[in-house]
């Protein structure tokens, strides 16, 4: 079997974390870790549409999908922004804060590559037994 990657751009708005979450659903549809990989996507465009130049009119995102034998990575690049991301302890009453902290207890690895022009945000799952076959 050998490893794939798949990548699409959205639009930075809203409807488009739904869309991607397709996206992701779709290639990885039968997969063990398609619901976390799902979720993980959702978090990271929502953070790019709230905390990078992608949630600005003519923004977008671009979420990339690559399966490999035994691990799955997933990266959302956005537009960039004034600071990096980074996991804190929400306030109990807060709704919001809790999205790096998700993926951080979901993936087995994440980190933040780039900077204020553009960053991409990634995390590893493990592959189970689907590993490296395409859709």
């Amino acid at each position: 079997m050998s490893a794939w990657r798949f990548s699409r751009y959205f639009l930075g708005s809203a409807p488009s974390i739904t869309e991607a979450r397709r996206f992701v659903a779709a290639l990885l549809r039968d997969w063990p870790t398609a619901d976390e990989a799902e979720l993980i996507v959702s978090e990271l465009a929502t953070n790019a549409i709230r905390h990078s130049a992608s949630g600005r009119f003519g923004g977008r995102f671009l979420v990339s999908v690559q399966a490999h034998t035994d691990r799955l990575w997933l990266g959302v690049l956005d537009e960039g922004g004034p600071s990096s991301p980074r996991v804190f302890r929400p306030c109990p009453e807060g709704e919001g804060g809790r999205g790096l902290l998700l993926v951080a207890s979901l993936a087995i690895d994440w980190g933040v590559w780039g900077d204020e022009h553009g960053r991409t945000v990634w995390a590893v799952l493990n592959a189970g037994s689907q590993a490296a076959s395409c859709i």
